[in-house]
């Protein structure tokens, strides 16, 4: 799992079938301190993030092991909105 801060959306008119019905969202990898890296990704949302939050993210095979996921051609979902992060 990794997090990441929502930093823009990404509009597809036409795409893979099983991919409708899931916002494509433009996600920055980010430390736990919520320093921001240099890496991004588009995943598929399936908590209805939006632009400005952090949020929990799979890749791999991992995206495939929920029911609103199973068949969905992505290597990145986005699986929950993160409310608050405490280290230490």
């Amino acid at each position: 799992m990794r997090l990441g801060k929502v930093i823009g959306e990404l509009w597809a008119t036409r795409k893979q079938e099983d991919l409708s019905g899931f916002k494509l969202l433009i996600v920055r990898d980010m430390e736990p301190d919520g320093t921001e890296l240099k890496g991004y990704t588009v995943a598929a949302d399936t908590v209805d993030a939006g632009v400005g939050e952090v949020v929990l993210m799979v890749s791999g095979s991992a995206t495939r092991q929920t029911d609103a996921t199973g068949l969905i051609p992505s290597d990145t979902v986005i699986v929950a909105r993160v409310d608050k992060i405490t280290m230490g």
